[in-house]
């Protein structure tokens, strides 16, 4: 089993990169924010890997921290989520959205990752939210998504992106009674005036 590569980077694509170790070049796939934050070619890297068998393939996935190759290896235990969605999720959000997702059962931020529907979104939910809600200390940002779930919704149906409303969402004042069409109203305030 590969489980890291310490190496120089020879090029880069779309979803994939080539990591020279020693004279010998991996294909290594990685989530698009991993890639956009790996560097230029030439740079020295380390990277966590999967390696993924099945009978007529052999992939590589690389991530930048041990959390992030951790949340790959979870997902690929939900029933029906391949490798490729796994990664598709990790270049949509970041690993504490996906937790955060998860162990709030916020079928509505999974749902806006292309692949991804309310059925799977439901199935990951459901598989996961024991196995990483056991492990994850509640933090604030989490009880905020708590409380805020159909504020996410609601400005990522509008067309925001995940992230784009979870700065949204973080940016409304943390204990007041507004309703929800104020803090939509809010939010939508916030992200006018970027």
């Amino acid at each position: 089993m590969i489980s890291s590569l310490h190496g120089k980077i020879e090029s880069i694509g779309s979803d994939q990169a080539i990591i020279n170790v020693s004279g010998i070049g991996f294909q290594v796939y990685m989530p698009t924010t991993v890639l956009s934050a790996l560097g230029i070619p030439g740079d020295e890297v380390k990277i966590f890997t999967h390696l993924h068998l099945r009978e007529d393939n052999v992939a590589l996935y690389g991530f930048t921290t041990a959390e992030e190759l951790w949340l790959f290896e979870t997902l690929l235990g939900v029933t029906g989520l391949g490798p490729r969605l796994s990664l598709a999720m990790l270049s949509t959000l970041s690993t504490e959205q996906i937790t955060t997702a998860i162990v709030t059962g916020s079928t509505e931020m999974l749902d806006m990752i292309p692949g991804i529907g309310k059925k799977v979104a439901n199935r990951i939910i459901l598989e996961l939210k024991d196995k990483i809600g056991a492990g994850w200390i509640i933090t604030p940002a989490t009880e905020l998504a708590r409380e805020n779930t159909d504020v996410l919704a609601a400005l990522t149906s509008l067309g925001y992106s995940a992230a784009e409303a979870t700065k949204a969402v973080a940016s409304l004042p943390a204990d007041s009674d507004l309703n929800i069409e104020e803090k939509i109203k809010l939010a939508l305030q916030y992200l006018g005036s970027k």
